[in-house]
């Protein structure tokens, strides 16, 4: 039972990891906004700055895990 509730977690295509990476994204500007208005000036903006750039590394880790997973199946 804990195996078929763990597949549910498990990201199979690249179109379930772009979907994962969209919405991780939608968080970070959320928060970098945030920041914005937490931090106005330059360390606001930095702060947003930083947010998307988390996301783009761990999307390009989650599409690697994707290929690589693909690969071995075949």
């Amino acid at each position: 039972m804990l195996t078929k509730l763990a597949r549910l977690f498990v990201i199979k295509t690249k179109f379930e990891a772009f979907m994962v990476i969209y919405a991780l994204g939608l968080g970070a500007v959320e928060r970098g906004v945030h920041y914005m208005q937490q931090y106005p000036g330059f360390e606001g903006k930095l702060l947003f700055a930083v947010c998307p750039v988390a996301v783009f590394m761990a999307g390009a880790r989650i599409l690697d895990s994707v290929e690589r997973r693909a690969a071995e199946e075949v």
